[in-house]
């Protein structure tokens, strides 16, 4: 089996609890267990969720959240980076907290269900086509049942996993060969960066992020040559993260395991061509609440899950850890000077 059709059926067993101040019954019902895709995104666990909770809730309009350790989840990130990111000792099951009522508009972009969360998806694959090919005409072009489609493999990863990857090489986003491989040209990443001061040995002792201020969401291209030495993922963090380490070298403490906003949504209506006009403009942006000079030293990377070793060929990570948005997201806690 080839490994990103391991990525596509990858899951996050997770316990969800119901939040003690939404529980009207006794006594207070017990977490519901769920397998959510990696790929795929919170609210779209729904309609698995509601029925379960539903004879304990209060009076009132539903309206779907998530929370892990107070901190309210972004329903836009996929379930998987996620909990790359705020699980750097991996919780199994994870257990976050779902609400349906007080809706933290101060902290999250509102949610009107899977509408929402497939314009925003559209619009994310939008970013990517810029990023690597410098315009979005293919996916704006997309006639409506190609959308569709597309959307329909996302939300049946079981399934769809052959359909999305044989209509890949019709949305003509980046240079691929015959087998639906990048070879050449310009990568999308969306770097998640998390900045800690403290120093720590063991993934359990690091510090949990409180805030969403405390992560930097990175957009930014890199470049694959066809010619020259093989380019690896010590490259291209080189390239990814140059103002951490101006000095070109990475000072790496890692526990490499052998292998088995800057984005912000701009706009609360998703489902708008505006936000994915946007987002092309904020594409090459950057958040710096987290990116300093100086001496920086690599604590954590996490790819769909895995701590990959550095000097592993750039090109694999891409071909066989990409997300169905067409970017590749990377987990990266670093330590810097206090």
């Amino acid at each position: 089996m080839e490994a990103h059709k391991y990525v596509w059926e990858g899951a996050i067993p997770l316990q969800i609890h119901l939040h003690e101040s939404q529980v009207t019954t006794l006594p207070p019902p017990p977490p519901a267990l769920i397998l959510a895709p990696r790929i795929g995104y919170l609210p779209l666990l729904a309609p698995l969720i509601k029925p379960y909770f539903s004879s304990t809730l209060p009076p009132g309009v539903d309206t779907i959240w998530f929370e892990y350790k107070g901190l309210p989840l972004k329903w836009y990130i996929p379930t998987g980076v996620l909990f790359d990111l705020l699980c750097p000792e991996p919780e199994r099951p994870w257990n976050i907290t779902v609400h349906f009522r007080g809706y933290p508009g101060n902290v999250l972009i509102p949610c009107e269900g899977e509408d929402s969360v497939k314009w925003s998806f559209i619009n994310s694959l939008k970013e990517a086509a810029y990023i690597i090919n410098g315009n979005c005409k293919n996916v704006m072009n997309m006639s409506q049942s190609d959308q569709l489609e597309l959307w329909s493999s996302v939300m049946s990863v079981e399934d769809e996993y052959t359909s999305f990857y044989a209509s890949k090489s019709q949305q003509g986003i980046g240079e691929t060969d015959l087998a639906g491989q990048v070879k050449t040209g310009r990568v999308a990443v969306r770097l998640y960066v998390w900045s800690v001061s403290e120093d720590f040995d063991d993934l359990e002792d690091m510090p949990q992020p409180d805030s969403w201020e405390k992560i930097s969401y990175i957009n930014r291209p890199v470049e694959i040559q066809k010619e020259g030495k093989c380019f690896t993922l010590h490259d291209a963090l080189k390239v990814l993260l140059p103002e951490n380490f101006p000095d070109e070298s990475l000072n790496v403490k890692l526990a490499a395991v052998d292998f088995e906003n800057t984005l912000k949504i701009p706009s609360e209506d998703v489902s708008s061509d505006k936000v994915g006009e946007e987002q092309e403009q904020n594409a090459y942006k950057q958040v710096g609440a987290s990116c300093v000079s100086g001496s920086a030293e690599i604590k954590l990377i996490r790819i769909q899950g895995i701590e990959p070793k550095l000097e592993i060929p750039f090109s694999w990570v891409v071909n066989n850890l990409m997300n169905p948005d067409y970017f590749l997201h990377i987990c990266v806690c670093v330590k810097v000077p206090k």
